[in-house]
């Protein structure tokens, strides 16, 4: 499809909006299901947030990208913790409180903008993702498929 008949420029080639289709397929598939609305829902949302990267601070791994509010980011300085603000569940979310799956807080780095964050992290148990592998364990990373021929292929 062209430009001039695609004015918005939006993706026309998945055909099932990702939030028409489970979870478990999103999370275990292999066909890409992408949030392009994720960024307009949160700023619908009303609350102020702060993107955050996380990142392995040995490894130098991305393990995920979450949102920090202001209370969020306070208290993840007080306990030396990632605390996150869930822009789905809109409250505070102490990473690992239900899991065990801690993350150390290493270092707080700030951009250019000061409009996003990276965290530096040691995960305390192993696992980051809420989602688990074939064998039941938590995965290290939210990022555990790569992009090949417009499937998703499990790493």
């Amino acid at each position: 499809m062209s430009e001039s008949q695609n004015p918005d420029n939006r993706e026309t080639s998945t055909a099932v909006s990702s939030h028409e289709v489970s979870h478990e397929i999103i999370e275990e598939g292999a066909e890409l299901h992408l949030d392009f609305d994720k960024l307009l829902a949160v700023s619908k949302g009303g609350e102020p947030v702060l993107p955050v990267v996380v990142q392995h601070a040995r490894t130098l791994e991305v393990l995920i990208l979450a949102y920090v509010n202001r209370p969020a980011l306070a208290r993840s300085i007080e306990l030396g913790q990632a605390v996150f603000y869930s822009t789905s569940r809109r409250e505070l979310w102490h990473k690992g409180a239900t899991s065990g799956d801690y993350l150390k807080l290493e270092e707080i780095r700030v951009n250019c903008e000061q409009n996003s964050l990276l965290f530096l992290v040691v995960p305390e148990k192993g696992g980051v993702c809420h989602t688990k592998d074939a064998a039941g364990d938590t995965r290290r990373s939210c990022y555990y498929r790569s992009v090949k021929d417009g499937k998703l292929k499990f790493l």
